[in-house]
């Protein structure tokens, strides 16, 4: 149940209309790093660990709630910014104030360059926003992404705050709105924030590496691949030992010689010792299914299940 509160989360203000950031602005509105995205993402993602995971439904629920919050905060924005640009395409007057700002093609050509740059404004929206990005293409669910496993979601959730972020830092480069680039750096910061929620709970869920159950085989985890003709630089992806699994990593120097000697790698015998064989690799797997399968199992009722409890139901 959403219950709709009129104020904003955070005060929203322009110093004067400016149609042109105002398109600008609509890629946090209807475009792929938006705020609409990251509500529909979050909200998505949120089903499929509601009983298992109530913790993390919990946090993606609210944090989805937040952004739709943020898409009203920008999408106020984008209105204030358009000024009387509504009120004027509706007034039939000989000569109105738009009118008369734009008596004579030189005129007319100027406020179409530099103002009303997105013609959807004047044409189609009828000077309000719309669930389009910065060049009109629409929003699609094409952006969101769920996969139905919290340690792929949350690194996906962690990428998408680091591309809302950035892309909030690239706007406040063309504004010189004070109220604007303090709503700007609202939003921004608050990327920050629930990134690091996503990496909190990221952490919570062990192990969470690799993505999802299976492991990946010891015979190439560990391989580098020396697909440069130039270059060869030495770094710590490729010597030294491996962030996650801890294995020495192996620079292959000759990459179309190896796959050619190793009949297309099925006859690899790497240079270093792998700490994981592959008997360890299935018993890990075995074991973390059966985790994540208990998880599951003993969060959802065999018989009759209710999402939501109420007074004289199922509890």
């Amino acid at each position: 149940m959403f219950y709709h509160v009129k104020e904003l989360q955070f005060n929203a203000r322009v110093s004067q209309p400016d149609p042109r950031f105002a398109r600008l602005l609509l890629e946090q509105f209807g475009g792929g790093n938006g705020e609409l995205k990251a509500a529909m993402q979050y909200f998505t993602q949120a089903f499929t660990c509601r009983q298992p995971h109530p913790d993390k439904y919990d946090m993606l629920m609210d944090i989805a709630t937040e952004e739709f919050s943020h898409l009203e905060i920008v999408g106020a924005t984008i209105q204030m910014l358009l000024g009387g640009v509504n009120g004027e395409l509706k007034d039939a007057a000989e000569k109105d104030e738009l009118s008369t700002l734009l008596d004579g093609q030189a005129a007319k050509d100027q406020y179409v360059h530099e103002a009303m740059v997105n013609p959807q404004f004047a044409i189609v929206n009828g000077g309000g926003p719309a669930l389009t990005d910065s060049n009109g293409n629409p929003w699609t669910a094409a952006y969101v992404n769920a996969n139905g496993d919290l340690t792929v979601d949350m690194r996906s959730n962690m990428a998408a705050e680091s591309r809302a972020k950035i892309v909030y830092e690239y706007l406040l480069k063309f504004t010189d709105d004070p109220y604007v680039k303090d709503t700007l750096k609202f939003l921004m910061t608050r990327e920050v924030a629930h990134y690091q929620m996503f990496e909190a709970a990221l952490a919570t869920i062990q192990p969470n590496f690799p993505p999802g159950i299976l492991q990946g085989e010891p015979q190439y985890s560990n391989l580098y691949f020396n697909m440069s003709q130039d270059g060869n630089a030495s770094a710590p992806w490729n010597q030294g030992k491996s962030s996650q699994l801890g294995e020495e990593w192996t620079y292959v120097a000759d990459p179309i010689q190896t796959v050619r000697d190793t009949a297309g790698l099925t006859d690899l015998n790497p240079e270093n010792a792998q700490k994981r064989s592959a008997q360890d690799v299935k018993e890990a797997e075995k074991k973390l299914g059966e985790i994540r399968k208990e998880e599951i199992d003993a969060a959802v009722p065999a018989s009759e299940n209710q999402w939501s409890s109420y007074p004289g139901t199922l509890s």
